[in-house]
This record gives C-alpha cells, structure tokens and sequence, in this order.
C-alpha cells in the first residue's frame, strides 16, 4: 500500500506544529508595564489633594504667626518671625489638658465598645443566620442607619437625665449605641468570609461559644477591627452635637466644644483659634497615619468572598 506526497508532508508537519503550539507566544516588551494616564482621575485627585492641604497650610501658617500678622488680611504670607505664643495661649485659654483627658476617656470607651459589641452582634448573626430572629435583628439595625441624630436629638437628651448619664460616659454610651449598626454591617460582611470549618475544628477540640470567639474570631477580625477602631476614633474625637447637648457640666466637656465657647474670644485673635485647631487635630491625623494601611486592607477583605 503506498501513500500519497501530501499524507506524507502532513504526517511530517505535526510535530512541527505540536512544537510550535506548546513555545510560548513573545508579546513585544514595548507595551508591556505601559498603562495610559487617566487625566480626568488624575486632574480629580490634584483638586481633592488641594482641597485638604491648602486648608491645612494655612492652619499650619496662622497658627505660627503674632497677633498683629495673623490680622494683616494675607493668610498665605510666610510666619516673620516664627513664634509659638499662640500655642501656648490657646493651651491656657481652654484648658486643653483637661479637654484632652475628657475626649481621650470618651473616645477610648466607644472604640473599645463600638469593636466588642459590634464584633459580637456579627457574629451571632452570621452564625445563626437561619433563625428568623437573628436575621430580623439584622435588617433591623440596617434600618436604623438611616434615622438621623437630630431626629431622635430631643428624647436622648431627656432619656439621659433621668439615667444620670449627662457625663461623659453617656455621650460615650450614645456614640456606641449609633455606631452599632454600621459597624455590625462591617464586621458581618468579613465574618461571611471567614470559613465555618475552623471554628467546627475548635469545637471538636472543646471549646466553647465564647472561646471561639475570642481565640479564633477576634483575632482573625483584626484588620476589620482596625478599620472599625479609626472610624470610631475619628468620629467620636471630631463630634461636637452629642457632647454639646448631652454633657451638663461645662467643666466636663470635649475639646471642640471648649474651641465653640472660645470663638467670640478668638474673633481677632486667629493665630490662636488656628492653634487651638491644629492641636486637637494633631491626634486624630497621628492615628490615621499609622493605621491607614489597615482601614484599607479591612474594608477590601470584607468585601471580597
């Protein structure tokens, strides 16, 4: 039997072809880590950049200048001389080592509150998410997010002096009972993440409920924490409404409301008020510096399955 020429060129040709198919393809290196500029995005971000330094050079710039500089009308003219009177002013004027101690007492308590008590909601959510009580309780509190302080303003003013909790504990309480629904809605959606099979191990070995959660749970909650944390932080130490309305006593308050019932006295002294601002932001600003990185690694884990 013979074959025909073009059977035998065939026959010839496959492993030609075989060998070329499995060679990888050489993509030219000239568009290769080359990405087009997004100027829109890119002109966005100048503007958004610009809005909030802008801001805080002149906050920096005002506060570092005399009394006489700070009126001349020129907010951006350069501190001739440098001085730090205006600090020192502002420190005695309100008081600021005691609003300091009241705002770190208030926003210490909700950031350890908010994290425990949202973490454990969460978690008893997602893990008797079959029960019709623990999934109503879910949507309930997803309704709250959407009833603002103002509304519900008049009746926590009158509910907390009849409890005595016109203190600052009571602000404190508030902060964490607002909080709660937002960061519950947190903590669940990384707590979907989180595999059922590692805490089904732990509970062979022997552990309890609140062994789990507290050896297992928690600790693998980390970054969501943080995130919940520097929210919490920010929040509670920036809030002037709550604590203007809750705490009676004017001995007791926080530092932004001391600033408030300084500003008639700041009216021309603004060298001083802009130092009294960039000493109670310089901890909020200190505290998301170092934990940026875990608000962003929080938020993307509990978003991803």
């Amino acid at each position: 039997m013979t074959t025909s020429p073009a059977t035998e060129t065939t026959t010839a040709d496959e492993p030609r072809r075989s060998s070329r198919s499995s060679r990888p393809v050489r993509r030219s290196r000239g568009k290769v880590g080359r990405e087009r500029v997004n100027r829109p995005a890119t002109a966005l971000l100048a503007v958004g950049s610009l809005a909030v330094l802008v801001p805080l050079f002149v906050t920096v710039n005002m506060s570092l200048k005399t009394t006489a500089q700070a009126v001349d009308g020129n907010a951006f003219s350069i501190p001739s001389p440098f001085t730090l009177s205006s600090f020192v002013e502002a420190w005695n004027l309100t008081n600021f080592p005691r609003g300091f101690a009241v705002s770190i007492f208030i926003t210490a308590i909700a950031v350890i509150g908010e994290i425990v008590i949202s973490a454990l909601a969460a978690f008893a959510i997602v893990r008797n998410w079959d029960r019709r009580a623990f999934r109503w309780s879910f949507f309930y509190l997803l309704a709250a997010m959407f009833i603002p302080f103002p509304v519900v303003a008049l009746p926590q003013i009158q509910l907390t002096g009849m409890l005595g909790l016109d203190n600052p504990l009571g602000v404190a309480i508030l902060h964490i009972a607002f909080a709660l629904a937002f960061n519950t809605m947190l903590f669940t959606a990384f707590l979907r993440t989180i595999p059922l099979e590692l805490e089904e191990s732990m509970r062979m070995d022997g552990a309890g409920t609140w062994g789990v959660f507290w050896r297992l749970i928690l600790p693998l909650l980390a970054p969501m924490c943080a995130t919940v944390g520097i929210f919490a932080f920010i929040q509670s130490w920036n809030d002037f409404m709550m604590p203007s309305l809750i705490i009676s006593d004017p001995d007791l308050q926080t530092i932004p409301v001391l600033q408030n019932m300084f500003q008639t006295q700041f009216s021309n002294n603004y060298n001083i008020a802009f130092a009294s601002y960039l000493m109670a932001m310089a901890p909020a600003v200190i505290v998301y510096l170092f934990a940026q990185r875990w608000v962003m690694s929080g938020l993307t884990q509990g978003a991803v399955k």
